[in-house]
């Protein structure tokens, strides 16, 4: 209980103004007292400001009083803050979380919602996140989430996983909603790559679909890619159970089946027989697969991963 009563009077904010950081802020705001987003463009800012609404990635959502947006680091950190929520694409984490760090007190609780890994190194976000910003409290947040359903209000649930007790407390206190579960774990790598190598294979998904091939082939392609992400996933030093969970073949199932996964329709659309460069164009918004294919695929081949589906996808 007075873990509940600490963050309903805290102050959290959301680096990244996208879809999923946004309804994480809603999520968010009716746990806590306060809900800073954080976004590049101060326009984006006073628009979500006077609005209540995230025109450019949810113009549906009517957004909770308690949150407010600014693209000020310095208003976003003012008088401190007592958890960080980082829900930006892969590809900005770094850059962004060495821009930042200065703003940081070091005892915040760091909770990232990014699904993918640094290009190269294939560090993943936690990792990454740990040398840039002075919070040694890291935790992840990872799930079958798709971001519209979740706005609309519709059940869902979620993975937090860290190698702190009080990391894995606050994301139950702070995400938790009478529709909205959060389940927990300690097998960080694990719930990391999950969340990373299942959008290569919702691009294939996309593609078998836009090809008219049916539900045989979906579910031969859903349990050889849990195979895959397995083989990978204890390589890299997961558990293998892990994959059995809400983080893995939850993902795996959500953003294999539906045309809201990006990666999804990144698949449709090149199956369809555009080119890849047009298509992630169009998106207006990051497709983690389509990079994550291309670093995972090198990997695996070098270490005679066996990876069939993530060759073909790449």
């Amino acid at each position: 209980m007075m873990q509940k009563d600490f963050w309903r009077k805290s102050t959290v904010a959301v680096i990244g103004g996208g879809s999923w950081g946004t309804v994480l802020a809603q999520l968010l705001a009716q746990n806590c007292n306060e809900v800073r987003v954080w976004v590049r463009d101060d326009e984006v800012a006073r628009e979500i400001n006077a609005t209540r609404v995230n025109a450019d990635y949810l113009p549906g959502l009517q957004l909770n009083p308690k949150i407010k947006a600014f693209s000020c680091p310095e208003r976003t950190f003012e008088n401190g803050l007592q958890a960080v929520v980082w829900a930006l694409p892969s590809t900005v984490c770094r850059a962004q979380a060495r821009a930042l760090a200065p703003h940081f007190r070091g005892d915040e609780i760091v909770l990232h919602a990014s699904k993918g890994v640094e290009e190269g190194t294939l560090k993943r976000i936690s990792v990454l996140l740990r040398e840039e910003l002075p919070c040694p409290r890291v935790g992840v947040i990872s799930g079958p989430n798709l971001a519209d359903e979740i706005s609309r209000n519709e059940p869902a649930g979620t993975v937090v996983a860290s190698d702190f007790e009080e990391v894995i407390e606050a994301g139950v206190a702070l995400l938790t909603t009478d529709r909205f579960r959060v389940y927990t774990g300690h097998d960080v790598i694990g719930v990391e790559w999950a969340g990373t190598l299942k959008n290569i294979f919702a691009i294939a998904s996309g593609a078998l679909d836009a090809m008219k091939m049916g539900w045989n082939a979906r579910a031969m392609l859903i349990t050889r890619a849990l195979a895959e992400m397995v083989r990978f996933g204890v390589v890299m030093g997961a558990k293998q159970e892990t994959f059995l969970g809400m983080a893995a073949v939850g993902d795996l199932l959500a953003t294999c089946s539906s045309p809201l996964s990006r990666n999804y329709r990144v698949g449709m659309k090149l199956a369809q027989g555009e080119k890849i460069d047009e298509i992630i164009k169009s998106l207006g918004s990051t497709a983690e697969g389509v990079k994550t294919a291309r670093s995972v695929h090198e990997f695996a081949r070098e270490r005679k991963i066996d990876m069939p589906i993530t060759a073909a996808v790449y």
